[in-house]
């Protein structure tokens, strides 16, 4: 569901608003998701708040409730939000299923030809992998430095609301000194936190993590979206949206693996957040290779030569 979330932002956006509008995206699903959570912890924390008869119950009717939040906030994208032309390449068969093979098989072939946003999907691919990894294990992080499972779920629900303004912050950033500019920043910020993590060592200390945490990590997602889409071909946003995420899931084996080799052979995971420094570094200066208008100009060139065709 997020590749064609993601593929149609470049249908709805011009490219002067387009790391705006990613940005107030991810800062929105921040504050959804928060509230959720929040109703969620309530109702497992104190059930008989709310006339529920057990936290077994309570547990049940919060997967309930995510899948009524989906149904619901579904509605505006599909009622609201137009569908994106259809653009049939030359040759190419009107049957669904044949003419999907025929587009990913052209659009492999032709790979070459977008080398700035191969650039930009292998330093992506690295620090992506880093921004995973510190989601993903946070609270074994946490917990394994001894920090109580209160303060775990509290890190958890202050990250979801202080990312909120900071990736509108971001947003704002790359209207004024660029999107690459900002996600740089954004690096900047993590490899400190991964720096920092190494010396934490109790509950307060872990609460300025997370806050340093939310601080990057909407924002450096929000504006890679827009920087891949603007790079991509509009009329193809869906398969290159498609190869951006799935790839990246791939990708991302790389971190919890290395997190979890280096926190077993060392016997602590504070060697480990280390680890995640090179990932940041090295997909920094990767990032700062790529051109990013020259990647642009040459999406452009293929949406006008797929429209001539067609």
């Amino acid at each position: 569901s997020t590749i064609f979330s993601d593929a149609l932002l470049p249908h709805i956006t011009t490219s002067d608003d387009m790391d705006q509008v990613s940005s107030k995206g991810w800062a929105l699903g921040y504050i959804g998701g928060g509230l959720l959570l929040l109703i969620n912890l309530a109702w497992i924390l104190k059930p008989a708040w709310f006339g529920i008869p057990n936290t077994e119950m309570a547990s049940l009717l919060s997967f309930l409730s995510v899948a009524i939040w989906w149904a619901v906030f579904s509605i505006p994208i599909f009622r609201r939000v137009p569908e994106p032309p259809t653009v049939l390449e030359q040759g190419e068969s009107q049957s669904v299923l044949r003419g999907t093979f025929q587009r990913l098989g052209n659009t492999f072939r032709d790979i070459s030809k977008y080398r700035e946003l191969l650039k930009f999907l292998v330093a992506f691919w690295l620090y992506n992998d880093g921004i995973g990894t510190i989601i993903t294990m946070a609270a074994i992080y946490g917990a394994e430095l001894g920090i109580g499972q209160t303060t775990l779920i509290g890190v958890i629900l202050m990250v979801q609301f202080v990312a909120a303004p900071f990736s509108i912050l971001f947003g704002w950033m790359s209207k004024r000194i660029g999107n690459k500019s900002t996600i740089l920043i954004g690096l900047g910020i993590y490899t400190v936190v991964a720096a920092y993590g190494y010396f934490v060592t109790n509950a307060l200390e872990f609460w300025i993590l997370g806050f340093v945490v939310a601080m990057a990590q909407g924002g450096s997602q929000a504006l890679s979206r827009s920087l891949y889409a603007s790079m991509s071909p509009k009329t193809k946003s869906a398969e290159f949206f498609g190869f951006y995420d799935v790839s990246s899931k791939f990708a991302g084996i790389i971190g919890p693996a290395l997190f979890g080799f280096i926190g077993q052979v060392a016997g602590s995971s504070r060697y480990a957040i280390l680890a995640l420094i090179p990932l940041f570094v090295i997909g920094g200066l990767l990032l700062t290779r790529v051109d990013v208008q020259k990647g642009i100009a040459v999406a452009r060139a293929e949406d006008a030569a797929l429209a001539a065709k067609a």
